[in-house]
């Protein structure tokens, strides 16, 4: 099988909000190193899920990536191209290969517009900006076709936000992510909010539109079930730094880091056996401030099977294994062995 082209690499990706003191004269006393330094990539046609504790970088990362979020270092390439360094124009020329899917399906659609509408929003304003060449006819046809794709009738077009459930506001939140051709979608726990059952659906629709689009997803999720079923691979996140990646199955199968064991040992099995033999890991204390200068590993505080060394030396990752790595000194040690 041919390697696939690298769509998306992000480089050494810092987002640090200043922490300031003072009413009238401010001045910085600090920064939250809500994302401190990662980098991975994503290739076309896959699925790569970033997944952690709430809190650890996921969401801001994503909306670096989009540029919704000032970046503090690092480069984004797209395609080759520097996010990081575009200018506005340059970057609306961008977006319309990049596109965001919510959290939220409520608070991420307009309630004074009707579904129809909020799927042509872009393409109107692309047309407007001369980047499209699309008629009123051509957007309207195109964008019913995306909201019956998407599982909703077009009986349904002229509705607004408030008379459909979670899940049919999500359906219209990424048929609007699907209304400009992008190659690259952002998805910010796009199932969470939703009901179980709902949850399903709305990953099956997403798999089959991957398929037929050829999509690439940057995938976020707190649930690993999630996203062992959707993702290709996976990346670890604590406290804004990745601390393991692997495929899907290699990291369900054989997790390294500490972190990692632990969120596996938390997620629930459907055998009730099984579930009574496997032992639960249970993290002492909670995540630490994001504001605190740590040169060690960001986990050492919680870690069960931390080492003196680790306060001291913050661990890069390293390759454990075909397309695995893992930031832990433990690994570290064992192969200096």
């Amino acid at each position: 099988m041919a390697e696939r082209e690298t769509l998306l690499e992000v480089r050494d990706l810092k987002v640090h909000f200043p922490l300031e003191k003072g009413i009238l004269f401010k001045r910085k006393v600090g920064a939250v190193r809500a994302v401190d330094g990662i980098s991975f990539t994503v290739q076309q046609g896959e699925a790569l899920g970033l997944v952690g504790e709430s809190g650890c970088g996921k969401s801001t990362t994503i909306l670096a990536i989009s540029r919704l979020e000032r970046i503090t270092g690092g480069e984004v390439l797209f395609s080759g191209v520097d996010l990081a360094s575009l200018s506005e124009s340059d970057l609306t020329r961008e977006r319309q290969n990049f596109q965001i899917i919510f959290q939220d399906p409520y608070s991420s659609l307009d309630p004074r517009m009707r579904a129809i509408d909020i799927v042509a929003e872009p393409m109107s304003i692309f047309v407007k900006k001369g980047l499209l060449s699309l008629s009123e006819e051509e957007i309207k046809e195109k964008a019913l076709s995306l909201l019956e794709r998407c599982g909703l009738s077009s009986i349904y077009a002229n509705r607004y936000p408030h008379e459909f459930s979670g899940g049919q506001r999500q359906r219209i939140g990424i048929a609007r992510a699907l209304s400009l051709g992008p190659k690259l979608i952002l998805a910010d726990e796009p199932v969470s909010a939703l009901d179980v059952s709902i949850q399903s659906q709305i990953l099956n629709l997403l798999k089959d539109l991957q398929k037929e689009f050829d999509l690439t997803f940057l995938f976020i999720a707190h649930d690993l079930s999630v996203v062992e079923y959707f993702c290709d691979r996976i990346a670890v996140m604590y406290l804004g730094n990745i601390v393991e990646m692997a495929s899907s199955k290699e990291l369900n199968d054989n997790p390294l880091h500490p972190y990692t064991r632990a969120l596996l040992s938390a997620v629930p099995v459907p055998d009730p056996i099984a579930a009574k033999k496997r032992k639960r890991i249970i993290l002492k204390g909670d995540v630490p401030s994001p504001s605190a200068v740590r040169p060690g590993c960001p986990f050492y505080e919680r870690c069960p099977k931390a080492m003196p060394r680790c306060k001291e030396v913050k661990p890069i990752l390293t390759e454990q294994g075909k397309n695995h790595q893992v930031a832990c000194l433990l690994y570290e040690e064992s192969s200096d062995a």
